[in-house]
């Protein structure tokens, strides 16, 4: 470890939000020395969290607990949790993140909303002296007073939970969306729990390809069981749920594959009813329920008495509060743009995310970095492992630890799919092996999606100890087809 002091004299670092990653940074911040604080807009640490506290995660304890998080928690007599089980949001809050913010309750700030970030004294236009100008960090209190932070260094992990995708096939809300405000659910519904009535012996449509929607859907089919005429209908825009199916047994995370074995089960027994092709175009409110309209290669459908929508569509960030920074984003996933190719769900969506570090997280805002769940903007394949990682390389840049900086530590477990084989071919959307040809044409795998392996390491779902956390490097897929295996995981469906 490598301390180092503040160079804007007293300012501290300011971390933006109190969960998973904001708190791990918290925690190599005070391992470091560093001053920070943290700005969290709810009244406890994991707010956002606690939204889907009924939900179970698919990574267990050894994946979300940071090492040096655990470290400083160690002599207060915590250990990480032995279960094989994943905790689910509530148990993550309780078991891991309140202990951890115990530990930093004098620079963890509850109730502070971050609503814009700058430069003291400086516009966006202005580049004299910009970088050994403080960071403004302008927040709006519980009292809803505007109150201004200074700051040497700003690590944003404010997450998107907030920033939830339209329902509309465009990128936009559709035709009514807003209309039909009161028949939408939001991603993670407590189905089982504080919601049931909503669901019992009514009709639901869930929207969505991930994890969000299948957790709902398996939710729903329990419920469908326990309470007669409760009715489940999923939507997609893809032709194929084979990547929302995943790995299944071959996902080195367990209840990950478990949730793609099991939501396949009940769409081929007919519990749920699967819509694919379709693209929300019109939501048409009623009384007591809803018509979703939707485009699909047939042609129109409409899905009609629905009591409920659940749009797990997705996340984007919110970069209105960071309007006056310089950033560097991909035009498409709204990530850094160094980082956007490598989490690119085009071409990651079977998890072959490579390590990452401080130089991928960068902006030409020197000091700031965006870090978690945000730093992937509309990427849906962010793992808290991730996080932990990304705060540890960007805080020993901060302290001017270099040579821990570019060692990228990050060891991630593998899904078991692969999307794209190396010709470029997308197999997950066809479930076969890797290297199978799908017949989908155009798809084009740029070199810079994907990074060198040092010799002796296998191919993986999950790229494994690469160092040289920024170095930019090009790798060829590796070439399965002719040896019938997916890395190391044989057939990917």
């Amino acid at each position: 470890m490598t301390t180092t002091t503040a160079p804007a004299g007293d300012l501290p670092v300011v971390v933006i939000g109190a969960g998973p990653t904001g708190l791990a940074a918290a925690a190599h911040l005070a391992d470091r020395g560093l001053p920070f604080v943290v700005l969290e807009a709810g009244d406890d640490v994991g707010a956002a969290v606690s939204q889907w506290g009924h939900i179970r995660t698919f990574t267990p304890w050894q994946y979300i607990a940071d090492p040096t998080a655990e470290k400083l928690l160690a002599p207060t007599g915590w250990t990480r949790p032995t279960t094989p089980v994943p905790p689910n949001g509530a148990e993550l809050v309780e078991h891991y993140l309140r202990p951890l913010g115990a530990l930093f309750a004098q620079q963890v700030r509850f109730g502070q909303r971050v609503v814009a970030v700058s430069r003291d004294g400086l516009d966006k236009t202005r580049s004299i002296g910009r970088a050994d100008r403080p960071f403004l960090v302008r927040v709006r209190d519980r009292d809803g007073h505007l109150v201004d932070v200074r700051a040497w260094a700003v690590i944003d992990a404010s997450g998107t939970w907030s920033g939830r995708n339209p329902l509309g096939g465009s990128g936009l809300p559709a035709a009514g969306e807003r209309e039909a405000d009161a028949f939408l659910v939001g991603p993670l519904p407590d189905v089982l729990g504080r919601d049931r009535q909503r669901f019992a012996g009514r009709r639901t449509l869930v929207v969505g390809a991930g994890h969000s929607a299948a957790n709902t859907l398996l939710n729903l089919a329990r419920l469908a069981d326990e309470a007669p005429g409760t009715e489940v209908v999923w939507a997609i825009r893809g032709s194929s749920p084979s990547k929302v199916y995943g790995g299944q047994a071959a996902d080195e995370l367990a209840a990950r594959g478990r949730l793609g074995t099991d939501l396949r089960a009940l769409v081929e027994s007919g519990a749920v009813r699967l819509v694919t092709g379709f693209s929300v175009t019109a939501l048409e409110p009623g009384d007591d329920t809803v018509t979703v309209v939707g485009q699909t290669p047939g042609g129109e459908v409409r899905l009609d008495g629905l009591h409920a929508v659940a749009a797990a569509t997705g996340f984007r960030p919110d970069l209105a509060m960071l309007a006056e920074l310089r950033l560097d984003l991909d035009p498409g996933l709204e990530a850094p743009r160094a980082l956007g190719p490598l989490i690119d769900p085009a071409f990651h969506s079977c998890g072959t995310v490579p390590p990452h570090g401080h130089r991928d997280l960068a902006h030409p805002e020197e000091g700031f970095y965006v870090v978690g769940m945000k730093s992937y903007g509309r990427a849906p394949t962010f793992l808290i492992t991730t996080g932990n990682e990304q705060v540890r390389s960007v805080v020993a840049a901060l302290a001017g630890d270099r040579a821990a900086a570019e060692e990228v530590q990050l060891v991630l477990p593998e899904t078991g799919v692969c999307s794209v084989s190396s010709a470029g071919q997308d197999t997950g959307a066809a479930g076969g092996c890797c290297g199978t040809p799908t017949g989908v044409a155009g798809l084009d795998v740029p070199a810079e999606a994907h990074r060198a392996r040092p010799v002796g390491v296998p191919a993986q779902g999950f790229a494994t100890g690469v160092a040289g956390g920024g170095a930019v490097a090009v790798l060829a897929l590796s070439d399965v087809s002719s040896s019938g295996g997916c890395g190391t995981g044989g057939c990917c469906s």
